[in-house]
């Protein structure tokens, strides 16, 4: 019986969940154990795991699951250094050079565990079977706003939080354009044809930015793109690999621009492949714009768990993606998980 344990998140701010209770419902009904740890800070409740059938264990107790459970979840693990024995589901980050992700691949190879990274859950063509992009995209876009608002007032901004639905976010930024009158940025989206480029796209249009929309055939030449300076808000939502072109140099900062936000929805500045060289860590819920030049303003704004500011909704639409190749698990050797195993093995030679 393959039985799934799908740990609490320890990272503040960290609401979202990789399976609802219909969800795991439906495993259970297809003869997996689903074991459900007690959260704090979860958008779904606990007791609708327990009526869908779900056996319940402490906040945090993972580490003393049974060998064979795959542990299920979505951000990082404890930076303990403990060794890692169990099989992991999760978003590793490390496979591009991250510093952090060879310290999590040591942990592995200590205990012995396997690393299956969500990012490389993939079809036999290379794309992502399950994604939170749109709603990282659509959070991005309007953190990347609410920067820009800030400079209106000559301020930085402030602490972002989580909200109850979209609406509830449209409905704030909506009140704080309005305070400025008629005034609306302009913002470039690149990436603009995937789901994370649609998530910001969508923002944009119900806030009234007006919006230039590039995807491959607009950055095949390499740059440089002089037009990311001519717009307010650049937009990057495109992840970065091998031959990602540089999209924002680090001479942007003192070169003439009209550029005052970069909205790095990507976020991953740590990456030997990052397409923007003006920045060199990620932003936080609690500071989320990185002033990096005073004269003209120049505001970064990455946030590694966007989607987590609308739980709801991006919750359920990534448990939606994930659930058939969830329902896969008993052959774990196969398919998509195979596929990620054989990134781990390749990662941990």
């Amino acid at each position: 019986m393959t039985h799934l344990w799908v740990r609490a998140e320890s990272r503040d701010n960290e609401e979202r969940v990789g399976i609802t209770p219909q969800g795991a419902a439906k495993l259970i009904a297809a003869g997996f154990r689903v074991t459900v740890e007690e959260s704090t800070q979860r958008i779904l409740p606990l007791a609708d795991y327990v009526a869908a059938g779900c056996a319940v264990a402490p906040e945090f107790s993972w580490p003393d699951a049974p060998d064979d459970a795959i542990i299920f979840g979505l951000k990082e693990l404890p930076s303990d250094g403990s060794p890692l024995r169990h099989r992991h589901i999760m978003f590793g980050h490390a496979y591009k050079g991250q510093p952090a992700g060879q310290v999590l691949l040591d942990r592995f190879k200590a205990g012995g565990g396997a690393l299956y990274d969500l990012e490389y859950l993939t079809h036999e063509d290379g794309r992502r079977v399950a994604a939170f992009g749109y709603w990282a995209g659509y959070a991005g876009a309007a953190v990347s706003l609410m920067c820009w608002i800030a400079q209106q007032h000559g301020r930085i901004a402030g602490p972002v939080n989580a909200y109850p639905s979209a609406n509830h976010l449209l409905a704030d930024l909506q009140e704080a354009l309005m305070a400025l009158g008629t005034d609306r940025p302009t913002a470039l989206i690149i990436g603009a044809l995937g789901r994370v480029g649609s998530g910001a796209t969508d923002l944009c249009t119900a806030m009234g930015v007006a919006t230039t929309q590039w995807d491959m055939a607009e950055t095949a030449s390499g740059g440089p793109f002089p037009e990311v300076l001519r717009h307010d808000i650049f937009l990057n939502c495109i992840l970065a690999r091998p031959g990602t072109p540089v999209f924002v140099p680090a001479s942007a900062k003192t070169a003439p621009r009209t550029l005052s936000v970069i909205g790095d929805v990507a976020c991953d500045p740590d990456s030997d492949f990052s397409p923007i060289k003006v920045y060199d860590r990620t932003t936080t819920w609690d500071a989320p714009a990185l002033r990096v030049h005073d004269n003209p303003v120049l505001d970064v704004t990455a946030i590694d768990n966007l989607p987590s500011m609308l739980p709801a909704e991006s919750s359920a639409d990534f448990a939606d993606q994930l659930l058939p190749h969830l329902m896969t698990l008993p052959q774990i050797d196969e398919g998509v998980w195979g596929r990620a195993q054989a990134w781990f093995e390749r990662a941990t030679r």
